[in-house]
């Protein structure tokens, strides 16, 4: 008896002894853990700011060198025929579209470049040009990297300025033909005394049509313009002339018909549809002129107003 009690005691105080020790070795061994932890997290965040203050070469973004050639033709210095000049872009340095190519151009490696801009959303048309072979605009044209260069031109069969910039006068100077405004006969005294209405589905017919932002690109793409400039109004000129027809609220179609009821005005167009796959726009001239022809035939007829507008009674001041 005596001696198991004694075995007992000695196995109760060899098992204290190896808890006692198991506890201390792994509160070291916890310690230890967190100390090298604390470590490793400062030696890492040393690590990036040193990476921050020398950045290693591969870390760097390599150039992405683009060929460009432009026209160029400078009207002080005759003696110089038109060549094309070629930059070499770094696309890295400069916006995603052609046009930023060109300010970079002007701003980087020749301030003499010459190019019209206004807008940069593809609302204004000032910078229509020829970019690879297509009539666009270069404000939302996307540069894209190649090993070809990008060729840019002015507009087509135009009269040059200077450089990119294409004189538009006889452009714009027919519009002036088709009277881009409307016309309401013996409503003159009533101006701007009340709204002229329209229905939804009167107005859905000019969808389509009243987008165009006359910047040239379709014209400039017809070869019938090309021959008869000063007759044929070409089709951004003719779009529009459809649209003001076509508006449920003019009263004057008949005689905007009898204007363009000529051998050159219209029937000069050929139907190659240059010009609708050149707009900007998604536009299609194309059709708008077919419609006209269809006008002038005879063959259909503009039809009358869905809403009519009564006239103001002056007696009640209406």
């Amino acid at each position: 008896m005596y001696t198991a009690v004694n075995r007992n005691a000695s196995t109760i105080s060899f098992w204290s002894y190896r808890l006692a020790r198991l506890c201390r070795s792994r509160l070291s061994t916890s310690v230890d853990i967190k100390k090298t932890s604390t470590n490793v997290d400062t030696a890492q965040e040393l690590a990036n700011i040193e990476a921050c203050k020398n950045p290693r070469k591969e870390n760097e973004v390599l150039p992405r060198i683009q060929i460009v050639r432009v026209y160029r033709w400078n009207p002080e210095r005759p003696q110089v025929r038109p060549y094309m000049q070629q930059f070499s872009v770094d696309l890295n340095k400069c916006g995603t579209m052609v046009l930023d190519v060109l300010t970079f151009i002007k701003a980087q490696h020749d301030p003499t470049l010459s190019f019209r801009r206004s807008c940069r959303e593809g609302i204004c048309g000032c910078c229509a040009m020829n970019i690879d072979g297509i009539n666009t605009l270069a404000c939302i044209t996307k540069v894209k990297e190649s090993p070809q260069p990008l060729v840019i031109y002015p507009l087509p069969h135009t009269y040059v300025i200077r450089d990119l910039v294409p004189d538009m006068e006889q452009f714009l100077g027919q519009f002036q033909k088709i009277d881009l405004y409307l016309k309401r006969s013996g409503e003159d005294d009533y101006l701007g005394m009340r709204q002229i209405l329209q229905s939804p589905k009167d107005r859905r017919k000019l969808d389509g049509l009243y987008e165009c932002i006359m910047c040239g690109c379709c014209t400039y793409s017809c070869p019938p313009y090309w021959w008869l400039g000063d007759k044929y109004l070409g089709p951004a000129v003719l779009l529009q002339a459809y649209r003001w027809i076509m508006d449920s609220r003019d009263m004057a179609h008949k005689e905007r018909l009898a204007k363009l009821r000529d051998f050159y005005s219209v029937y000069r167009c050929q139907t190659i549809f240059n010009c609708t796959k050149t707009c900007p726009k998604g536009l299609n001239p194309g059709k708008a002129i077919a419609e006209l022809k269809r006008l002038l035939a005879g063959l259909t007829n503009k039809r009358k107003s869905d809403l009519d507008t009564a006239l103001p009674n002056p007696c009640r001041k209406e």
